[in-house]
């Protein structure tokens, strides 16, 4: 991608050994590795040679549907955005870097004109031009152009691969800023997939002092465990459960459940949590199973139970990576399957990150 180009960029690698190859969604279940030329390197932007490149959900949506809510990929686009690289150029404005810098980057580029940017709530810009988010193009790619001040330098103890890791853990960092996440707040969250999880050692980094975490998946769950959650709980996908699986919540936190984090979305985890959460506290909604839901806000109106969303994350890189850098965060044993970047492993790595069972993060070394 170059500072949020979409279709067909009309100049080539400046400067680049070889021919810039990348991962481009053509249609339906199809990746094909082509040829994918970059902008000029304007004065405040680097160009970046990616080094490790995740898989996110929302790009496995993307290959299967070809569209995520109103966002449709009319036309061939580079997948990608969670990432992290080397800089191999910087424009005569970037002070803040050099070549050979190790970098996480931020994926989305925001107006900074509209009252959204102004406001400090750049998340929620109108004119958000975000990596793999139709029509702009995204980061699975040899080399990338891209703003310098959404690159972020990578502490000497932290790896590339922990670098790309920043964008979903931003992710659970933002949920934890707007639910209010703290030492005395006692923690319950929906859901033990990649977002659950990160979330999970995010509530720990902010304080909370206890957290139980539910899911249907047994695997999950122990991988919950095995990062430190508190208590875990199976549920089901059963609306009847529903009832008795809050009781079984409740007796696991040994304690009134003060902030409840939904990762996943659904009708049920978000009444799960609406129910489960104490009088006067809060709800956040971070995943987006369902465009509509069914839920009890009754119930959680007359209990003054807060409820909040988030989209996206803002200004989470630099407390990322501080968590990252003093080890209050370790997202290591997330990365649970690698890939190289050739078609075959390509198509490979998405198929493993489809199926879910054992994959949590799977990840590209270019």
């Amino acid at each position: 991608m170059g500072k949020g180009g979409k279709g067909e960029a009309a100049a080539a690698v400046a400067g680049g050994e070889g021919e810039n190859m990348a991962a481009w969604l053509v249609a339906k279940n199809t990746l094909k590795i082509m040829p994918f030329n970059l902008p000029p390197l304007g004065p405040y932007d680097v160009r970046v040679r990616m080094k490790a490149v995740g898989i996110c959900g929302s790009d496995v949506h993307y290959l299967k549907e070809m569209r995520i809510a109103h966002f449709v990929v009319k036309e061939p686009m580079v997948i990608g955005h969670e990432c992290a690289g080397i800089i191999e150029e910087v424009g005569g404005g970037v002070k803040h870097l050099a070549v050979g810098d190790r970098v996480a980057l931020e994926p989305g580029i925001s107006c900074w004109r509209c009252r959204h940017c102004k406001g400090g709530r750049y998340n929620l810009c109108d004119d958000m031009k975000f990596f793999a988010t139709p029509p702009y193009h995204g980061s699975l790619a040899d080399q990338i152009v891209h703003p310098g001040d959404l690159c972020f330098k990578l502490p000497d103890n932290v790896s590339l691969e922990e670098g790309a890791m920043c964008e979903p853990l931003s992710v659970g960092v933002h949920a934890c800023r707007r639910a209010d996440v703290g030492a005395e707040k006692s923690v319950l969250i929906m859901g033990a997939g990649p977002i659950g999880l990160v979330t999970m050692l995010s509530a720990r980094a902010f304080g909370a002092p206890r957290i139980v975490i539910a899911d249907v998946d047994e695997h999950r769950l122990s991988v919950a465990k095995s990062l430190g959650a508190d208590a875990t709980v199976k549920v089901s996908t059963s609306t009847d459960d529903l009832a008795a699986e809050i009781e079984l919540i409740q007796a696991a936190m040994g304690a009134d459940i003060d902030v409840s984090l939904d990762c996943a979305g659904f009708s049920k985890t978000m009444s799960t949590a609406l129910e489960a959460t104490r009088p006067g506290g809060r709800v956040c909604l971070v995943g987006m199973g369902h465009n509509e839901m069914t839920v009890p806000l009754t119930s959680a109106a007359i209990r003054e139970v807060d409820v909040v969303g988030i989209f996206r994350y803002k200004d989470t890189w630099p407390l990322c990576l501080d968590f990252l850098r003093s080890g209050k965060i370790d997202v290591k044993p997330l990365i649970t399957h690698r890939f190289g970047f050739s078609q075959r492993e390509v198509e490979e790595a998405f198929e493993v990150s489809a199926r879910g069972r054992d994959a949590i993060k799977v990840m590209f070394n270019l």
